[in-house]
């Protein structure tokens, strides 16, 4: 406690942090700031499993599988999962011990650089908020599988509307939302590996027990179709498609350290929400990418339509699964998947909505951006940046002069960098984390959660995002093409003009592992854990609560 006594100065960075006054004078806050916790633990579990499954997975993933054949789409999702898996080994040992709101931008900025804090805010802010209007977009992509008739700026609007109903109540109502929406997405997920699994060994309607055939025919590594290059070097630039896919499909734990500050009990459900991710990570993305490789040809004329933009790339060939359904003559299921695709897209946005907002709130309370952003409505929502975040949402109407995939394209080119950069964040916050825990002589075996083999699998985080986001577009340059380049590295240049931007303005200094702050706002943490006089209910009790079949308890019970 010294330490915190040490470093009441830092109170000033964010004008209503009260954690001192309020254990002085004996009161219990949820945060040092006006957000509340109230998700729930099915909440915040089904938020982790299926907060990040969105377009991707089900419709974007047919690109890599185009591009580079089954077997570099499998590996590369494996290789890109375990990476990531990295990342969530960084930032759920330090969300743990710290769940504040903003999650690892307000990290960055207090355990490694204000200015490091300031770009990857804005990054992330700028990422989620185009999030928006892709998954609009998608929904209507996918809903052409109907009828081409149905009116897009109909279906924009009608999204911007339910989003902005759901996230502007209290972050309950967001957090039920999700939970029933997720619960959608793991039930679309297991009727896809069930129709795999089902149709490979002969149950369809021509009895073909087709297994992995076309790992063989047309093969497992394709020839880029869009490269000029052949042979091996064609099939590695096939790979790196798949790659690309893979950085912007699998996706995960930045959605778990944002909702962190609004959690019931962050120290037992956040820890055990983190430790989904890895088993996740195996059965939906790797699995997902072994399934789409196992139903549809890399090479079917659907599925390169997507690739190629051309016309008539959307209806049944919005996603590869919907392809093989109709390429065996399956009726009914398609439009069972399409309708569970719908509802999984418009999650994936509601999602994108609430961490938006929240980013841009956590830049507000440390000074990143306007005062006026900190104002919540009395039910804890920041009511100002969530009207910012809504604005972004009117882009997805420029798909109404012009083609959904065309849009797509843009905003995912736009997109994968980002998510790219905060993962990098991430993993270089933690490394000065580590470094700061060794110096100050802090065992980080006291901690609430202890990450596995670090810092090493902080480095090979690090390392690998700085490569991928290095090398992303590659094809920018060869031939040179201006229109390609800024599609994928508009995000890389504007976060180094961010960072060295706010570092002159403020005159920043990067804090070294001695001057770092470990105390911070955990003396608030731990008081608001400790004043619950019930134990933290588990997931499935609350799932028994919630039908009905078990004893109400409660677990925000306290002192």
């Amino acid at each position: 406690m010294s330490d915190l006594e040490s470093r009441k100065e830092a109170k000033g960075d964010s004008p209503i942090y009260s954690s001192d006054h309020d254990l002085q004078q004996g009161q219990l806050s949820d945060n040092a700031d006006n957000l509340h916790r109230r998700l729930s633990n099915r909440q915040i579990q089904l938020l982790a499993i299926g907060g990040s499954i969105g377009t991707a997975l089900f419709v974007s993933i047919g690109n890599g599988l185009a591009a580079g054949g089954p077997g570099s789409l499998f590996i590369a999702y494996t290789l890109y999962s375990l990476v990531v898996a990295c990342v969530n080994n960084c930032i759920s040992e330090m969300i743990i011990l710290q769940p504040v709101s903003g999650g690892f931008i307000r990290l960055a900025g207090k355990w490694f650089d204000d200015a490091l804090g300031f770009m990857v805010g804005w990054n992330f802010f700028i990422y989620e908020a185009l999030l928006i209007p892709f998954e609009i977009t998608a929904i209507n992509l996918v809903l052409s599988y109907w009828s081409d008739d149905i009116p897009v700026a109909a279906i924009c609007s009608a999204c911007i509307v339910l989003y902005a109903a759901i996230n502007v109540l209290a972050v309950r109502a967001f957090g039920e939302a999700e939970f029933w929406l997720s619960g959608g997405k793991v039930i679309l997920i297991f009727i896809l590996f069930t129709f795999t699994f089902i149709t490979m060994v002969g149950g369809n309607p021509e009895n073909d027990a087709y297994g992995f055939r076309y790992w063989n025919n047309p093969g497992s590594f394709a020839e880029h179709p869009l490269k000029n290059s052949t042979g091996d070097t064609a099939r590695f630039e096939g790979f790196l498609s798949c790659l690309w896919s893979a950085a912007f499909t699998v996706v995960g734990p930045e959605y778990i350290a944002m909702a962190a500050a609004e959690t019931k009990r962050p120290r037992k459900y956040i820890k055990t929400a983190f430790k989904t991710v890895y088993w996740r990570f195996g059965l939906f993305f790797i699995m997902g990418a072994l399934c789409v490789g196992i139903v549809v040809p890399w090479n079917d004329p659907q599925v390169q339509a997507v690739l190629s933009g051309e016309e008539g790339g959307g209806t049944a060939a919005a996603s590869p699964y919907v392809i093989a359904m109709a390429n065996m003559g399956i009726s009914g299921l398609p439009h069972l998947v399409n309708a569970l695709l719908v509802t999984s897209i418009f999650s994936a946005g509601n999602t994108y909505t609430y961490c938006a907002t929240r980013s841009l709130y956590s830049m507000a309370l440390e000074g990143r951006a306007p005062k006026f952003l900190r104002k919540t409505t009395k039910n804890g929502v920041p009511i100002y940046a969530f009207i910012i975040v809504m604005c972004f949402a009117f882009l997805s109407f420029l798909q109404v002069s012009g083609s959904s995939a065309e849009v797509l394209g843009w905003l995912i080119s736009l997109i994968t960098a980002g998510a790219l950069i905060d993962y990098f964040v991430m993993a270089i916050t933690y490394i000065n984390f580590h470094k700061a825990c060794k110096v100050q002589g802090v065992d980080r075996k006291t901690f609430p959660y202890t990450g596995w083999l670090q810092p090493f699998c902080a480095y090979v985080a690090a390392i690998t995002m700085f490569l991928v986001c290095l090398f992303y577009g590659y094809a920018s340059f060869q031939p040179w093409n201006v229109e390609v380049f800024f599609q994928n590295y508009t995000m890389q240049i504007l976060a180094p003009v961010l960072y060295f931007g706010w570092k002159l303005i403020k005159r920043t200094k990067y804090i070294k592992p001695a001057e770092l702050d470990l105390v911070w706002e955990r003396p608030v943490i731990d008081a608001y854990e400790a004043s619950f006089v019930s134990p933290p209910t588990g997931f499935w009790l609350e799932m028994g609560q919630l039908i009905g079949i078990k004893r109400h308890i409660r677990d925000d019970e306290r002192i």
